[in-house]
């Protein structure tokens, strides 16, 4: 696992001036930790980039290499089908800085994986498809292909054209360089500086990165065919269950509707055309991915907080992290930061993870100053602890923050935090709950397993919960 520690940007590392990287088309990108956005296919297109709009046709060049192999294929296994299946088998590309993990490493398929891609388009092709979009619907049929598969894809398919775009903007960025190999390859890439051995920086356009890619969200699949009479009609009819699901638990049921006929897949395949896909906004940054730096680097000069540490003790440092929690409680329901917990204020939220990274940025700006270590756990957001604040040898305190729309929000607080606390042997655990919507008796139930927990223990993990609710300013305040 790698700890994100010291979150770098690009821009600030190799000291480019952030508009220039702007100018010319490219994400700045955290160098320690992946940004969520995904390179989105339905977008290579429309880059204003050349080198993206020839990675357009090189996509589809390749899903009709692979229609042709599997239409020749008989059953699996044979030389066609595994023609096929070992195209599907993409290694791992690391330096993109984009995708759901902590480290800035790809994930690559596996067998597995591609085995089950390989069935699926080999089902759709055998109903009559020959359409090489049919791969882009292939994320909504099958189980635990997800967006940063499909993006790890289109990079492995397109890193030919990724890499002319980075021979071409790294030149007029004047930055160092050092020469790494892609296959037969040579190409001169910035270095990341917080990798252990020499690594890449493969830069990326920004006008190609989603948020989530259109064709891995039922939702928006959804929300496109509702608003266009014609789809939602087509829809209705051959795969109504869409409607009543809208989501991954019923995907088996969605599947064999889908891949029933010819007709059945264009509806669906039609609709995720019928799409308006848009690049992620980077200015307005609605979902947070990169505020929480310019949290973190202003928010102990805009409010300074002295927080005194007598010694190395854990009760020194439970007293601590107690007064991080109440700032950042502070700063989110008195100064504002809850707006960045919003998409839309008070009606949809952003992911779970930008809490946390405001977390981090609150609590290591004031950590710094106490020679306070703070350890963000790699799988931030995905099941491991979030925060881990040591001092000395032995003090320790562990951190959780969860939104309360979550159905697992009570079992964290009883299981989860209490695993962690005992893997690290400390007695010390904060659970924070940020109040989104949807507590209803969480915050009750909690209480009552704090409570039995120190009548059978003596002991029990802190529980705070914040009011994430977005206040109208004073001036609308009537």
């Amino acid at each position: 696992m790698k700890t994100i520690k010291d979150p770098v940007q690009f821009s600030s590392h190799y000291g480019i001036d952030k508009l220039a990287l702007e100018e010319i088309g490219a994400l700045d990108p955290i160098l320690n930790v992946d940004t969520r956005l995904f390179i989105d296919p339905m977008l290579l297109e429309s880059s204003r980039h050349p080198e993206m709009q020839a990675a357009s046709k090189v996509l589809i060049g390749f899903f009709e290499m692979i229609i042709k192999l599997l239409i020749q294929s008989r059953q699996e296994g044979d030389i066609a089908w595994r023609a096929a299946y070992q195209r599907f088998l993409f290694t791992e590309i690391s330096g993109t800085c984009i995708g759901y993990g902590s480290g800035i490493h790809g994930s690559g398929w596996g067998p597995v994986k591609a085995k089950n891609v390989t069935n699926t388009a080999k089902q759709i092709i055998d109903i009559g498809i020959r359409d090489a979009d049919l791969f882009m619907a292939i994320p909504l049929l099958e189980d635990n292909i997800g967006p940063d598969l499909v993006s790890d894809m289109v990079t492995n398919i397109i890193i030919s054209e990724l890499l002319d775009f980075n021979e071409r903007i790294v030149s007029a960025l004047e930055v160092n360089t050092s020469k790494f190999r892609f296959g037969g390859r040579s190409v001169e890439l910035p270095v990341n500086p917080t990798e252990s051995k020499e690594a890449p920086v493969i830069l990326l356009p920004f006008d190609v990165l989603r948020e989530l890619p259109l064709a891995n969200d039922w939702e928006e699949v959804c929300t496109v065919a509702s608003e266009n009479e014609v789809l939602r009609k087509q829809v209705n009819e051959l795969i109504g269950e869409i409607w009543r699901t809208k989501s991954k638990q019923k995907k088996t049921a969605i599947r064999e509707k889908a891949l029933s006929s010819a007709e059945a897949f264009m509806a669906l395949l039609n609709t995720i055309r019928g799409a308006d896909p848009q690049p992620y906004d980077l200015k307005a940054d609605p979902d947070g991915h990169f505020e929480w730096l310019a949290v973190r680097d202003g928010i102990s000069i805009d409010y300074p907080l002295v927080i005194e540490l007598p010694d190395e003790s854990s009760a020194s440092l439970m007293g601590f992290v107690m007064k991080i929690i109440e700032q950042y409680t502070w700063l989110i329901e008195k100064r504002g930061l809850s707006r960045l917990l919003w998409k839309e204020a008070n009606v949809k939220r952003v992911h779970e993870s930008v809490a946390q990274m405001l977390f981090y940025a609150v609590a290591e700006s004031y950590a710094r100053a106490n020679d306070i270590d703070i350890t963000p756990e790699a799988d931030i957001g995905r099941g491991a602890v979030d925060f881990k604040f040591s001092s000395g040898y032995n003090a320790k305190v562990l951190v959780e923050v969860k939104f309360s729309d979550h159905g697992y929000v009570v079992s964290g607080y009883e299981n989860q935090l209490e695993i962690y606390k005992n893997a690290e042997r400390t007695e010390n655990g904060v659970y924070v709950v940020i109040d989104v919507g949807h507590m209803g008796n969480k915050d009750e139930e909690i209480i009552e397993l704090k409570n039995k927990s120190i009548q059978e223990n003596g002991v029990a993990s802190e529980f705070v919960v914040i009011d994430g609710e977005v206040k109208p300013s004073a001036s609308k305040v009537h």
